[in-house]
């Protein structure tokens, strides 16, 4: 099946969001730059992008049940857990990249 251009963008962000925050999720995680959570709070600028991002993992989270039920994807809640191992710049477009790619098939299979 042929993606859509809106899926590899998607999917480039994927990879762009992987790779741009494993390197500092490795560090963070094992030590090599003190408490991990703690950091996300050190000044005001940090903990305004800690909410912000805290708020939008939550509403993707949300959006990605939802719509994920919606659509008949399988395993939806999988893209959540993910973003707690990798990160929500990852699996968010991950899953619009899939979403998209289930649309297209589902529009395909209507035109058959």
């Amino acid at each position: 099946m042929k993606l859509t251009p809106a899926a590899i963008v998607y999917l480039c962000l994927a990879a762009i969001g992987l790779g741009g925050t494993a390197y500092f999720n490795i560090t963070g995680f094992t030590g090599l730059s003190g408490n991990f959570i703690a950091a996300w709070f050190a000044n005001p600028a940090v903990s305004s992008l800690s909410v912000d991002l805290l708020v939008s993992a939550s509403a993707a989270s949300i959006f990605i049940i939802v719509e994920g039920r919606r659509l008949g994807m399988k395993w939806p809640w999988l893209y959540v857990l993910g973003s707690f191992v990798t990160a929500v710049a990852f699996t968010l477009p991950l899953f619009l990249a899939m979403r998209e790619r289930h649309i297209s098939a589902d529009s395909a299979d209507r035109l058959r």
